[in-house]
This record gives C-alpha cells, sequence and structure tokens, in this order.
C-alpha cells in the first residue's frame, strides 16, 4: 500500500510539470511591429486606390445626365436613376448596346474556350511526348510572351486585309486563339501535375494518344485551364486596340470600342446631347461578367495555384 501510495504521488508529481510545460510561455515571433503597421498602410492604400475607382463609377452611375454638372464625383445625385440608365442604355441608338454585347459574348466564349483547349493541347504534348525541337518551341514561346500584343495589331492587320478578313467576327477570333503565356503555364503545370506512369499504363492498355489526352491527362489539368480561361476570359473581354484597326462595321463591334465611340459622341456633341450618364452605366454593366466570373471560378483557381505550389 505503501509503495503504491508512493507510485500514486510519484505520478502526480511527475504530471504536474507535464501540466504547466503544457502551458508554456508563448513564444514571441520575430518582427518588427513598426514594418507590420507600415504594410498594413501601405496595403490599406493600395486597397483604397483599387476601389476608389469602382467605387466611383457605381455612384455616378445612379446619376441623371443633369447631376454630373451639379454634383461632385464621390456625391449621389438628385434622385436615383440607376434604372432608368440602364433602360436608356439598352435602348438608345436602337438598342445597339445588346448588340455590342453579344459580340463581345461571341468573341471570348469562342475565343477563350479554343485557346484554352489549344493551350491544353500543346502544354501536354510538350510536356509528355517526346519530339525533335521542343527545345526550340521553348525559345518560341518565352519570345512570344515577351513581345506585347499591341506590336503584333498592325502587321495581323496587312495580314487579314490581305485574306480579306478585315471587318468580319474572324479578324477577332483568330488572334484570340493563339495563347502564348498559356501555353507555357499549361506546360510547366502539366509536367508536374499529369504522372508518366498513368500515361505508360494507359498505352500500355492500348489508348492511343489523343483518348490519352481526353481521358487522363485533361480532367488532371482541369486547374489550369480554368486559370488560363480566365485569363483569356479578361484579355479577350478587355481587348480594344485589335478590334479598333480591324473592325470599321458597328454591328461587329465589341463592348469596349462601342463604349468609346458613345464616349467620343458626347464629347463631340452640344450641352444637350452629352450621354455621360450612358457612358458610365455601361461601362458598369461591362465590368459586371468579369467580376462574377472570378468570383464563381476562384475556388478553382486557388485550387490550381496551390497545386502548383506544393508541386514545385
Amino acid at each position: 500500500m505503501h509503495s503504491i501510495g508512493s507510485l500514486r504521488a510519484g505520478s502526480g508529481t511527475a504530471a504536474a510539470p507535464a501540466r504547466r510545460t503544457g502551458r508554456g510561455p508563448r513564444l514571441h515571433t520575430v518582427g518588427n511591429p513598426r514594418k507590420s503597421v507600415t504594410l498594413t498602410v501601405l496595403t490599406g492604400l493600395f486597397t483604397l486606390y483599387c476601389l476608389l475607382p469602382l467605387v466611383w463609377l457605381v455612384i455616378n452611375s445612379t446619376k441623371t445626365q443633369a447631376d454630373f454638372v451639379s454634383t461632385f464625383g464621390l456625391a449621389p445625385g438628385s434622385r436615383f436613376a440607376l434604372w432608368d440608365n440602364i433602360v436608356e442604355v439598352f435602348t438608345y441608338q436602337d438598342g445597339i448596346y445588346a448588340r455590342w454585347l453579344s459580340n463581345t459574348v461571341l468573341y471570348v466564349v469562342v475565343g477563350a474556350t479554343v485557346s484554352t483547349f489549344l493551350a491544353a493541347l500543346g502544354g501536354y504534348a510538350l510536356a509528355k511526348l517526346d519530339f525533335r525541337g521542343k527545345r526550340v518551341f521553348l525559345f518560341v514561346i518565352l519570345g512570344s510572351i515577351s513581345v506585347p500584343g499591341i506590336a503584333l495589331a498592325i502587321p495581323q492587320f496587312l495580314l487579314f486585309a490581305k485574306l480579306g478578313l478585315t471587318n468580319t467576327p474572324w479578324a477577332i477570333l483568330i488572334p484570340s486563339f493563339l495563347n502564348p503565356f498559356g501555353l507555357y503555364l499549361m506546360w510547366v503545370f502539366a509536367a508536374e501535375a499529369v504522372p508518366t506512369g498513368l500515361l505508360e499504363a494507359a498505352k500500355i492498355d492500348g489508348a492511343g494518344e489523343f483518348r490519352t489526352f481526353f481521358r487522363i491527362a485533361l480532367p488532371l489539368l482541369a486547374p489550369a485551364s480554368v486559370t488560363v480561361l480566365l485569363f483569356s476570359f479578361v484579355s479577350i473581354w478587355n481587348n480594344y486596340f485589335l478590334p479598333l484597326i480591324m473592325l470599321k462595321d458597328p454591328d461587329w463591334y465589341p463592348l469596349t470600342v462601342g463604349i468609346n465611340q458613345w464616349n467620343k459622341l458626347g464629347s463631340q456633341a452640344g450641352a444637350g446631347a452629352l450621354i455621360q450618364n450612358l457612358v458610365i452605366t455601361s461601362s458598369l454593366l461591362t465590368i459586371i461578367p468579369l467580376i462574377i466570373a472570378f468570383l464563381s471560378l476562384q475556388r478553382y483557381w486557388r485550387a490550381g495555384l496551390s497545386l502548383g505550389a506544393v508541386k514545385g
């Protein structure tokens, strides 16, 4: 009994330091508080810089045309006229805004889908297939990324003029099919995300190259495909200079060129024909699909980025 009691006493005394160890002193993070405050302030200023134009756009889209002269930019107007402005946007000039919107949707859906598929196909081939000239392709792709798209607009215009494709939707769609940056992303992602052993097993079972790509590689490339799709979506949706020089018929304008034509029309018109409320409201309506696309696809985008970071 005495030994048992002493064992219990010993276990109790041994347990006490263990509990105290669990409640040991907290580890202090190493860092300069002033730097943390500075970074927080800089981040807040950057956030304000990014959100201020959007807030200005939202507030001014609720004003009437007369309010632009009588009110401050960030102050509300005399009445809430957002719905009236939206109705006027879709009815002005026989509803040509709806035509521009449908053109933009056509360019974005077809262009982004085809460019993403071609980027996935090319990236998979460059990462997992052996053929001559792979290093040359690498240098060509990297060189294409370094060249800004605006520098190629004039040569593309001359080429499409020779082919008789200017002032047609093909003048916008065909250049959007080629996405060197998306191809490079797919190449890097496919090299890590698609196991070579899985591809070899599929080939042993008799699957061809295209069947292996569609049944095995393409599902594994889904996170990267969403990322490339978002980049292509934003790039084509905001494309301005190429449609400006390629298209002369207003019926084929995208939203970027069409809204700019309204802006020029309003700046050249007299005081009684200003349409600032229509330009600003149409600009707000134009960015809403971009916001919806990012919010709805950000889960897949973040998954793709995190997977690439872990595998890298």
